[in-house]
Formats: C-alpha cells, sequence, structure tokens
C-alpha cells in the first residue's frame, strides 16, 4: 500500500512530513492577485506553499481553483483560507484543487471535528466524493482514493481568540487536524492588546498551543508575525508553518525600494 508522501504530486502530504520531521514551511499569501502566474512567481522566490484568502478578499472559487492548479503544477503546495467553517467551502476549494484548507475562528473542538468531517472522506469524515478533479490521475480506484486524499488534504485550524487558546489542547486531539495556527493580530484585538505583538500575552498563548500540539503531534503555524524576537522565540517553541506577507504588500514594499533608490540619482 503506498504512502501518500511518496506519490508525486499529492503535495499535502508531502508538506506534512516536512513539518513533522521539523522543517520549515514557508507559506505566500494571495489576496490581489488573479491570475495563474502568481504561483510561479511564488515558485521562483522560494516558498513551499502559497494559500488564496477567500476570508479577507473578493477572490472567486474560480480564481482559487486556477491558481490551486498552477502552484500544484510548479510543485507549490496550493491552500485555501475560506471565510467560514461551513462544510460547502471546505469541499469545493479542496474539490477545485487546493491540497490544504485554513478555517478560521475554530474556537473549540466541537468546531474543530465539524472542519474534519467536511474535509475527509469517510470513514475520517462525509466530504462527497466529486469524481473527475484534479486528483483524477491517482486512478486507483474509490477506496484507494479515499485513503490517499484524506492523507494529501492539510487542515489547519486557526485559533484566534482566548477561548480558542483555552481550547487548544482540545482542539488539537482531534483525530484528523493536522495544524493549529494561531491567527496573531485577532487574538490580540480579542485580548484588548490591538496590535501588541509582543505582548507577554501573546507569547503566553504560543506556549500553551505548542504544548497542546507537542502532546497531540500536530504541526503549530504562526500567522501575522514576520519578524522580529518574537517571531524568533514562537519558532524555537516549534513554530514550523509561518505565514508570508500578503502579495500586495510584497509588491508595495519592493516598488517602495526601487523607489527610493532612483529618487536618489536626481540628488
Amino acid at each position: 500500500m503506498a504512502d501518500a508522501k511518496d506519490i508525486p504530486g499529492l503535495l499535502g502530504a508531502q508538506m506534512k512530513a516536512r513539518l513533522a520531521d521539523g522543517a520549515l514551511t514557508l507559506c505566500a499569501t494571495v489576496r490581489f492577485s488573479r491570475t495563474v502566474e502568481i504561483a510561479q512567481i511564488i515558485r521562483l522566490a522560494g516558498y513551499d506553499a502559497l494559500y488564496c484568502d477567500l476570508e479577507h478578499s473578493t477572490l472567486s472559487l474560480d480564481h482559487v481553483a486556477q491558481i490551486a492548479q498552477a502552484a500544484a503544477l510548479a510543485g507549490v503546495v496550493p491552500m485555501a483560507r475560506v471565510p467560514s467553517h461551513d462544510h460547502d467551502w471546505i469541499s469545493r476549494v479542496l474539490d477545485g484543487g487546493c491540497h490544504g484548507v485554513i478555517v478560521p475562528h475554530v474556537d473549540d473542538a466541537e468546531t474543530a471535528r465539524a472542519c474534519v468531517a467536511a474535509c475527509r472522506y469517510p470513514p475520517l469524515g462525509n466530504r462527497s466524493l466529486a469524481g473527475y478533479g484534479p486528483l483524477a490521475g491517482l486512478s486507483v480506484g474509490i477506496e484507494e482514493s479515499y485513503r490517499l486524499i484524506n492523507a494529501n488534504t492539510v487542515l489547519l485550524t486557526m485559533l484566534e481568540s482566548p477561548e480558542a487558546i483555552a481550547n487548544a489542547d482540545a482542539i488539537a486531539a482531534v483525530e484528523g487536524v493536522d495544524m493549529l495556527l494561531i491567527g496573531t493580530n485577532d487574538l490580540c484585538a480579542e485580548m484588548g492588546i490591538p496590535g501588541k505583538l509582543d505582548d507577554p500575552k501573546v507569547l503566553d498563548a504560543y506556549r500553551r498551543t505548542a504544548e497542546a500540539c507537542r502532546r497531540h503531534g500536530k504541526a503549530l503555524g504562526v500567522g501575522g508575525i514576520k519578524e522580529g524576537p518574537v517571531l524568533n522565540q514562537v519558532v524555537e517553541m516549534g513554530g514550523r508553518f509561518l505565514m508570508g506577507r500578503v502579495d500586495g504588500v510584497l509588491l508595495q514594499q519592493a516598488a517602495s525600494a526601487e523607489v527610493a533608490s532612483l529618487r536618489k540619482l536626481a540628488k
């Protein structure tokens, strides 16, 4: 019986194996781009994965499907952050070619189990088989397809509230959850310390979540912290999945650096 991580094209399973080995995984954020060229740009930049942000953009499901399939062909793990817990959002981005789904605002184990049910085929969940699709080339029969696609699908649950942090151990204990990803900016806002990413409460939240991840063999993800001492400390705690800056922000930063350089020519 083949191991999913050893099958070419099952990039989600390969990413999970790298995370389990302690390798750092860098994920780009796609929010403003609308065409498949962004997948090639992200590959050339050296990112391991990308996610299309349906929670905070006007990206359509069709945009996501096109970018996801281009990313997969480029060897970049394609994922999407869905705008809600609804099973139809989760199943449709996966049917469209995403190998992973990021679900925001998962506050408790009950919600986590519902997410598992939406993104896993039986017996782990109740996702409906779509038939022909981006992974149809497996050609191994329905039962084996269920097993391999379940192993390839990455479920990232976002913890963005004090309630979620309090329930981190219970969420991590849910079978089928692969990662606990802290949305640091939303967490700060809900804790009454907006923008204070270096507050001791933030590090405490990461410590508690990191301990839960270690106990249950789950990966720890970092959202909202892009650089600095706090990020270093979180990586030391075991954070291995890092959400990069938004595509539009990266473009603005690069453009600003070029403009600053060119302006010097007239001085």
